[in-house]
């Protein structure tokens, strides 16, 4: 069931979509849901399954309160003071108390988008049936979303095992009317005034609700949504950089032959592959690495672009899978099971999302660094097949793109560093009773990090293949490459010429490449890349 609906009525007139949360199952959110609630702002509706589920829960759960045995989150302490029976006066106390607590991240804050993913992938867990959490608590939860409250959480405090525990505690403060957050106009005030202003009760926690609030791996999983998302823009914007690379190095367009890749049928590689080819098609440049100094084959760096790309694509069609399984979980401890009991288990342990965050830096790194090799191959005058050193315009008087590169080798040096996997640390903590942890918080971080700066090294070689082609008079650049070079000199970066500040041009490169108009001045001439 796809819960992703456009509904008319409050926020459809901003223009915003509403995503309807529950159908008494965990599976009914996907990451476009994800997408839609932390970047572009969608309203967040409850359904009236979800509100039954929540109902029948926690009455399970007020059951089970109300027996003397104890029942680990609900009448008992939490990690290494499970042992302790607490008493029905000192049950509330105990649930806020964990929240206070918990609420113990340090460091910057981080961005707003990865807290309403987080945010909203609680509630969606909360909203399974499986939590015991009160609909009431579950309702705020969306009021907070739909009021553009983002409570204020920092960079350091999960190791991604019993979840995102400080991150989630931060949230669960909001809700509490304690801590702080940014409201709707950026400015970080109270929770408490920003509660008031939008006319939001702060809850009052009862049996099992902060721990179901801190249990689960959504901080996480919003991030790998994302990367997600973006990697899906920034490896076919890879495809074109490489294409036009190969273009202005005067390079054959003969690998890309879909017989070629046939015959080792990795799916991502003939997708790359036949990207590279679309953006080629009728090039006058391509076929002259005969001309003047002969080359039996291309460099690694250009013959090679599908299949280290298409690694990549295929990374992350594995990683979008753990994904979706991740969406369709529902993730707490203990959790409340459809024959009524209330079960401990481990499903908050964040490897499979961990995993795959550092899969997926790899993969990153290694993008950047084919990039790397063959912008600094552009630059070289030994190994350009004619075009001046650095592209200067005025080689000894001017540098070109020399710093250029360097700036761009930089960065693949600090993706090379952030590739080095999170996940296969550890940290025993809570007196040895979590004495394994996932670290994938970390690992998406740095991901995150990762894919700033891939955006950033893509955009130095799409500068220097497009300065580069236009260096090559007389010769007739394909009408792909065509429109990119038009696109990117109408966003105001400049083609050849004397040394200038190379800055603003770099930066609206990146923009160029970052918001996606260097794929939509392809697809205007080749349609849809894969």
């Amino acid at each position: 069931m796809d819960m992703h609906t456009v509904v008319n009525g409050e926020g459809a007139e901003r223009g915003l979509e509403r995503v309807v949360v529950g159908d008494g199952r965990a599976s009914g959110v996907t990451a476009s849901d994800v997408l839609a609630v932390a970047r572009g702002g969608a309203r967040v509706q409850l359904s009236e399954e979800a509100l039954a589920a929540l109902a029948a829960a926690r009455e399970i759960v007020d059951a089970l309160a109300a027996k003397p045995d104890p029942v680990y989150g609900v009448s008992t302490g939490f990690g290494a003071l499970a042992t302790r029976h607490i008493s029905p006066e000192l049950r509330a106390q105990l649930q806020r108390n964990i929240v206070r607590s918990h609420a113990a991240g340090m460091g910057p804050s981080v961005e707003r988008d990865v807290v309403r993913a987080l945010m909203f992938l609680r509630l969606k867990t909360v909203c399974s049936g499986h939590t015991g959490v009160r609909p009431e608590v579950a309702q705020t939860m969306a009021d907070l979303l739909n009021a553009g409250i983002t409570p204020v959480v920092h960079e350091y405090g999960s190791l991604g095992c019993s979840g995102d525990l400080a991150p989630l505690s931060h949230c669960a403060l909001a809700l509490m009317g304690e801590g702080d957050a940014e409201g709707p106009d950026g400015v970080v005030r109270p929770a408490a005034e920003l509660l008031a202003a939008h006319g939001i009760q702060p809850v009052e926690l009862r049996e099992k609700e902060g721990l179901a609030l801190l249990n689960g791996t959504d901080g996480m999983l919003g991030m790998l949504v994302m990367a997600l998302a973006d990697l899906d823009t920034l490896y076919r914007s890879a495809d074109v950089t490489a294409a036009l690379s190969l273009e202005a190095l005067l390079g054959t367009d003969k690998v890309l032959a879909p017989e070629l890749h046939a015959i080792r049928p990795h799916p991502g590689q003939a997708a790359s592959a036949a990207n590279m080819l679309s953006v080629l098609k009728g090039s006058g440049l391509t076929g002259h690495h005969q001309d003047d100094a002969p080359r039996v084959q291309d460099a690694y760096s250009v013959r090679c672009a599908p299949q280290v790309a298409g690694a990549g694509r295929d990374t992350i069609a594995h990683a979008r899978l753990v994904a979706d399984r991740e969406l369709a979980a529902a993730v707490d401890n203990p959790v409340v099971l459809s024959d009524g009991r209330v079960e401990s288990n481990g499903n908050f342990h964040g490897a499979p999302v961990a995993y795959v965050l550092d899969f997926l830096a790899i993969a990153v790194a290694d993008l950047g660094s084919i990039a790397e090799r063959r912008t600094d191959r552009l630059l070289d005058k030994n190994r350009s097949h004619g075009l001046p050193p650095f592209l200067a315009d005025d080689a000894g008087v001017d540098s070109g793109l020399m710093i250029a590169q360097y700036t761009q080798a930089a960065l693949v040096s600090e993706l090379k560093r952030l590739a080095v996997p999170a996940s296969a640390d550890s940290i025993p903590s809570s007196a040895m009773q979590e004495d394994h942890v996932s670290m994938g918080w970390s690992a998406a971080r740095k991901l995150r990090t990762a894919v700033d700066n891939l955006t950033r090294v893509l955009a130095v070689e799409l500068y220097a293949a497009t300065r580069a082609i236009e260096l090559r008079e007389g010769l007739t650049p394909a009408p792909a490459t065509r429109a990119v070079i038009d696109a990117l000199r109408e966003a105001g970066v400049q083609g050849p010429g004397p040394d200038r500040f190379l800055a603003p041009d770099l930066a609206a490169a990146d923009a160029f490449v970052r918001d996606g108009r260097l794929l939509a001045a392809v697809e205007t001439v080749t349609g849809p890349l894969q």
